[in-house]
């Protein structure tokens, strides 16, 4: 015949007394770790971007496309605008396209800011290979 205690609740299991250890007591937590654990998490997040964005990112060569003009069956000038880093230089590629997009003529043209400056006004021809409908700057980066 098995014992039943009226303290434990009806299905539970029941253990034997001193054969698994003591018991936890239920709600315990370490709030404190947690979010020290978090803080620290994020961080080092927060050093690898700083790292990466340094690294590959280049938000100082910005663009802007100021007018082209002299369109012809074989060229375009665009006349564009570069912020760069101050007293420093750029290469962009610009090219030319079609009314339906598609692309006949690409050049590069490096630009040079004068000492202590940060923007660039250029002037370059694009050669094309047909009648472009635009000229535009794809992008800017450091030279070389």
């Amino acid at each position: 015949m098995s014992e039943t205690h009226a303290t434990i609740a009806p299905g539970a299991p029941v253990f034997p007394p001193g054969r698994y250890g003591r018991r936890r007591e239920p709600g315990r937590r370490r709030p404190l770790l947690l979010a020290l654990s978090a803080a620290v998490l994020l961080a080092v997040l927060g050093l690898v971007a700083t790292k990466l964005y340094t690294q590959y990112g280049d938000p100082e060569y910005r663009a802007q496309v100021i007018t082209y003009t002299g369109i012809t069956d074989s060229r375009v000038v665009v006349d564009f605008r570069v912020t760069v880093p101050p007293g420093g230089s750029a290469t962009c590629v610009l090219r030319a396209r079609t009314h339906d997009g598609a692309e006949v003529g690409r050049a590069e043209a490096t630009v040079t800011a004068g000492p202590g400056e940060r923007h660039v006004t250029a002037r370059h021809e694009v050669a094309t290979t047909a009648r472009p409908f635009i000229g535009e700057v794809v992008r800017c980066r450091p030279p070389g």
